[in-house]
């Protein structure tokens, strides 16, 4: 059986009174239908408490597996993250889990599969953005009129085009 969910406190009460049961005279197999467990749990916190008294009944912390990346390391990670993308030779000013893993296995040699990159910057109280997608309006409101007013004066003219503006078939075919 899984351990159960609950605080310390709720588990360490369990085996008190798993034990405090035993100690009633009841089998191994009654005291654990009737505190849910295994009678092998009972054992074990029984042959605890012989060993340590009460105190070895107490819920110990389990760590679980030791992080990839040290404190100090974490800390470096945050000032290498906040010079922004564009410093570690991407184009864009977008971070990604992608290019954070990236990062992270350039600068420490250390690799994290993009998904757990997430929740290191969790831990790091980095949580994801998304682009605002009210800035064009808002160039158009604050600066279209000075940059339209500046061409006039220059004399020039403004193209607006990307890389769906450019035909790279010709315009003339044989069939």
């Amino acid at each position: 059986m899984p351990r159960l969910k609950g605080s310390a406190d709720m588990l360490e009460d369990r085996r008190r009174r798993a034990l405090a049961l035993w100690d009633t005279g009841l089998s191994l197999n009654e005291v654990g239908r009737r505190i849910n467990c295994a009678a092998s749990s009972v054992l074990r916190w029984l042959r605890a408490r012989r060993r340590g008294g009460p105190e070895a009944l107490r819920v110990r912390f389990s760590p679980g597996r030791p992080l990839k990346l040290g404190a100090s390391q974490r800390c470096r990670l945050v000032k290498l993250l906040v010079k922004g993308p564009q410093t570690h030779g991407y184009r864009t000013q977008l971070w990604t889990t992608a290019r954070i893993a990236e990062v992270i296995r350039r600068e420490f040699g250390v690799d994290y599969h993009r998904d757990h990159v997430g929740r290191l910057m969790h831990s790091l109280n980095w949580s994801p953005q998304k682009p605002e997608t009210r800035g064009v309006e808002r160039w158009k409101r604050k600066d279209w009129s000075r940059v339209k007013k500046n061409a006039a004066r220059l004399g020039v003219h403004l193209v607006f085009a990307d890389e769906s503006g450019f035909l790279l078939a010709p315009l003339v075919a044989k069939t």
